[in-house]
């Protein structure tokens, strides 16, 4: 797949669903394990991110090897010829959900998610909604069809978290485990020897 200089090239998607600290996490493991990261953080993302974390946008895009302006039609990302190992949003809003399924390229996520489906790369949607609608189950059926994978970020209670951040290190450990991508630092399941 596409890669620079032997480094794996993913994008990282944050939109304004909650749960911006999942995106955020994400793309430090990206940096840990040395992938070329491309950043969008849609508007509402933002705003989520000042609500929900004490990190900045701007601290965010200084993590990022690249960071796009979420309304920039014309970045590398939004072409088929720019080679990416993947795409993961995290959280996916459900606005953002039935945009892909419905073609909608009307800003830069919903643009390279549809150029990852068109050009049969890896595309995560870490769908953050609760409860679900028919409509929202439709639409991620329909992506999954297209050739999605919908992870929602689910907790692992084999592991018995005893924290936040046990629960997070999990979520991001299985999202990028999806892209080949071990980052380490989250427990597998390894049976119920263990317990027993």
């Amino acid at each position: 797949m596409g890669e620079s200089q032997g480094r794996k090239r993913i994008i990282v998607a944050i939109t304004g669903a909650t749960g911006a600290v999942i995106g955020i996490q994400a793309l430090q493991a990206l940096r840990r394990a040395g992938v070329e990261t491309h950043l969008i953080i849609s508007k509402w993302a933002a705003e989520t991110i000042k609500y929900e974390t004490d990190y900045t946008p701007s601290a965010l895009r200084a993590l990022a090897d690249y960071a796009y302006n979420p309304h920039d039609l014309s970045a590398p990302i939004a072409s088929g010829s720019f080679k990416v190992d993947g795409m993961l949003i995290a959280p996916c809003s459900v606005k953002t959900l039935a945009a892909i399924n419905a073609g909608i390229c009307d800003d830069l996520i919903t643009r390279a998610a549809d150029v990852c489906l068109k050009e049969r790369r890896r595309l995560v949607l870490s769908v953050r909604e609760t409860p679900l609608s028919d409509i929202h189950l439709r639409n991620m059926s329909e992506i999954s069809r297209a050739g999605a994978i919908i992870a929602p970020p689910v907790v692992g209670f084999y592991t018995r978290p005893t924290s936040v951040d046990d629960v997070l290190r999990q979520m991001v450990g299985r999202l990028l485990d999806l892209f080949d991508v071990d980052t380490k630092d989250f427990e597998r399941w390894e049976g119920m020897k263990n317990y027993c």
